[in-house]
């Protein structure tokens, strides 16, 4: 009686495919305007830096807030402090901007963002990257993406602070229009920073009970339904901030003069 051997199973050899993708759909649309619109607002922050323009009572523009040098004008320190000294040569953007830039720039949303949009690793799902291997973040520099966490909490405290500039024009200047467009960025700015993955995990990420902890269950409950709107979000705030901004500045500028200003 002679045994069968089982025949070996047949290797197949992936499709050799000559073209970038095969999809016909407008895939290119999605990271062309991710680029322009992060790209506009890295243009925007360069030049609110340099800006002075950035205070008329009772506004502070949120680039500039904080602002915690003795160069700051009248009115414009946050709560009468100068920690930083006389800093002529450093307009008070460039003291604080670092903080909340990095929490957007190690973002896990924004990095899916620019690393589409800005180095194709990959523009869209389906479609070919040029590049030819991928290391992931294993190594620098996107080994620091891992810092995110950290900034997270410099980033809740710039939320706190747009938000208590928020309510000092509320008091001093209820009925002008920029009192509204700080109050609604502040909302955009703390619900972006709380929706962040980091805060979800901070809040109950290494619970293995939840009955255990009802007050840690209800606000992971709440920070993961925020969670799930990080992307617009993101998108929301991101915008909402510039266009505070540079409403401040128009104003201490004299280019807008409405009667309720």
């Amino acid at each position: 009686m002679t045994q069968t051997t089982p025949e070996a199973p047949v290797r197949r050899q992936r499709a050799q495919i000559k073209v970038r993708t095969l999809r016909t759909d407008r895939w290119w649309l999605t990271p062309l305007l991710t680029f322009l619109g992060l790209s506009s607002f890295l243009v925007y922050g360069v030049w609110a830096i340099i800006d002075q323009s950035y205070f008329v009572e009772p506004y502070i523009a949120p680039f500039s807030s904080p602002c915690l040098a003795t160069s700051c004008p009248e009115g414009a320190r946050f709560l009468g402090l100068a920690p930083f000294g006389d800093w002529y040569a450093l307009p008070p953007g460039l003291l604080i901007l670092g903080l909340p830039g990095g929490f957007r720039l190690t973002c896990y949303y924004y990095r899916k963002s620019y690393y589409r949009s800005f180095w194709l690793s990959p523009p869209a799902c389906a479609v070919q990257e040029p590049h030819g291997k991928y290391t992931g973040e294993r190594r620098f520099p996107l080994i620091l993406q891992n810092v995110h966490r950290y900034f997270f909490y410099a980033a809740i405290l710039i939320g706190l602070i747009l938000a208590y500039d928020a309510v000092l024009a509320l008091v001093h200047k209820p009925l002008g229009l920029g009192t509204w467009i700080l109050l609604l960025n502040a909302v955009l700015i703390n619900a972006y920073t709380l929706s962040c993955h980091s805060c979800r995990h901070i809040t109950a990420g290494r619970l293995n009970h939840f009955s255990r902890h009802p007050l840690r269950y209800r606000a992971w409950t709440f920070v993961s339904k925020l969670n799930a709107k990080h992307q617009p979000l993101a998108w929301a705030s991101m915008f909402s901030v510039m266009g505070a901004d540079l409403y401040v500045r128009l104003v201490a500028k004299g280019i807008v003069a409405f009667p309720y200003a």
